[in-house]
């Protein structure tokens, strides 16, 4: 597409990089390796030079947000309650949305204004796997009719009505189910990001809201399919070794099988359930962004894509 069509602005890395120049990076390197993933590519210039500048960015729009709601509450007369900055972070399985979310949510706990900063994930509102399987859906986990979307939407439009308390239901990827009367509970945060595949998506059938509808800036982590597939791969093979040896793990038997036939089920798992659900549901929110993250092979970023004013 040309470039003047095209909804963003792209970023080279370097000119990126130049926007945190004059910026400290508030986390040491054993702070940004516990939160890097597994298979993840995370280093202290990486973040220096791609996510600081993004929260400095976002601190910004968190500033002008909250004067926003200042002078509208005034301009109403009313006095109406402070709400979270919501920021929606999306992305396929295996691109590293997890730690993109992790490391914003430590660095903007770091800058002025936004000390209270709470992640959520949208696995705690799939349905538990009895109730996949009773739809006969185990196999489309992950899929937009794999979630409560109903609850989902209840939580977010809460936390943006500013109820004080709202509970999240909470997911296990050990027993890859939801965890029975758990919950994380939310507490009136300045900034919340909610991380998921579908999280920029449309409404679906039937309904005339959607998720992203109540955020307040929206990143999507890009990155070419064959190397998301790769990395897919990789993180599945060291899980092999590490999380599913453990008895409890929902995926303990590709432990125990030889690892050529692990790693057989790990491709037909990707070609069968995540590339499909890429395809059709996640790749095609990627124009909904503000801001897209393109990842080059070695799982760095490359350059940064913004939506134009």
């Amino acid at each position: 597409m040309s470039d003047l069509l095209s909804p963003f602005n792209e970023i080279s890395r370097d000119d990126w990089a130049e926007l945190g120049s004059h910026t400290e990076l508030p986390l040491t390197e054993a702070e940004i390796t516990s939160l890097r993933g597994l298979g993840d590519f995370l280093d202290l210039k990486e973040v220096t030079e791609v996510y600081l500048p993004l929260s400095r960015l976002l601190n910004l729009y968190v500033a002008e947000h909250q004067k926003l709601h200042s002078v509208t509450s005034e301009f109403f007369g009313e006095q109406t309650k402070r709400v979270p900055f919501i920021i929606g972070v999306a992305g396929s399985v295996a691109v590293g949305k997890s730690t993109v979310s992790r490391l914003l949510k430590e660095l903007l706990s770091r800058w002025a204004g936004t000390p209270r900063v709470e992640l959520v994930t949208t696995d705690g509102f799939l349905y538990p796997n009895s109730e996949l399987e009773r739809r006969n859906i185990m196999h489309r986990k992950g899929f937009p009719e794999s979630y409560d979307r109903l609850a989902l939407l209840k939580f977010i439009a809460d936390i943006k009505s500013g109820v004080a308390e709202v509970n999240a239901p909470v997911y296990s990827h050990l027993v890859y189910d939801i965890v029975p009367d758990e919950v994380n509970t939310v507490h009136s945060p300045d900034v919340l990001i909610i991380e998921g595949l579908n999280v920029l998506q449309s409404p679906g059938a039937g309904q005339d809201v959607a998720l992203s509808d109540f955020f307040d800036f929206k990143i999507y982590v890009d990155a070419q399919t064959e190397d998301v597939t790769e990395w897919f791969l990789n993180r599945f093979y060291k899980l092999r070794e590490s999380a599913f040896t453990n008895p409890a793990s929902y995926f303990h038997r590709y432990a125990e099988m030889p690892v050529d036939q692990a790693l057989e089920r790990a491709n037909e798992i990707w070609r069968t359930i995540n590339l499909p659900n890429l395809i059709e549901n996640i790749l095609p929110t990627r124009s909904r962004a503000t801001l897209v993250l393109k990842k080059g092979a070695n799982h760095a970023v490359e350059s940064v894509l913004l939506r134009k004013l």
